[in-house]
């Protein structure tokens, strides 16, 4: 195993996170198709509060509390909430739903 490779594999990202980013984002069409699970939130997707703020709530709504981004970003330093990414967001999907 390379340095590169990720320790475990990523699963693929769920269709309606992606869209969900998509539209707290207000992305143009087409843009959604560029999501990676690597992509950060912050430094790649140049998402601001007030849309980190819309997916939190899209997040809530769609897959319960148990997708909480603003509990997840709680307590972050600031290097943590840059590094933030699709990713990790995926993971508070729950099991059921994350597949």
């Amino acid at each position: 195993m390379s340095d590169r490779e990720p320790p475990h594999p990523v699963a693929p990202l769920h269709p309606e996170l992606v869209a969900l980013i998509a539209e707290a984002a207000g992305a143009p069409p087409g843009w959604a198709e560029l999501l990676t699970p690597d992509a950060r939130l912050d430094g790649d997707l140049l998402l601001d509060e007030c849309e980190l703020a819309a997916l939190a709530e899209h997040l809530r709504v769609r897959f319960g509390p148990t997708a909480d981004l603003a509990g997840l970003r709680t307590g972050l330093d600031l290097a943590a909430l840059e590094s933030l990414t699709v990713a990790d967001l995926q993971e508070l999907l729950p099991e059921e739903d994350a597949r």
